[in-house]
């Protein structure tokens, strides 16, 4: 079974919110800068949605480690 560990640079974050869109329950923006907020680094499930928000992302702030 292949599991995803996900990595997020909030400094590299611009803020724009795709990931949130995409997989909520994965990742949010936090309510002071609206960059993004990792609420699961190894979900369990939903993880076509998780690969299509990493890949959304406009500023590349976000990466996968399958394993």
């Amino acid at each position: 079974m292949t599991r995803l560990r996900i990595f997020a640079d909030r400094e590299r974050c611009i803020g724009a919110g795709m990931c949130a869109l995409i997989a909520s329950e994965v990742f949010d923006q936090d309510e002071d800068d609206g960059r993004v907020r990792l609420l699961d680094s190894e979900p369990q499930g939903g993880l076509a949605a998780v690969r299509e928000a990493v890949e959304a992302c406009p500023s590349g702030a976000l990466a996968l480690d399958e394993y």
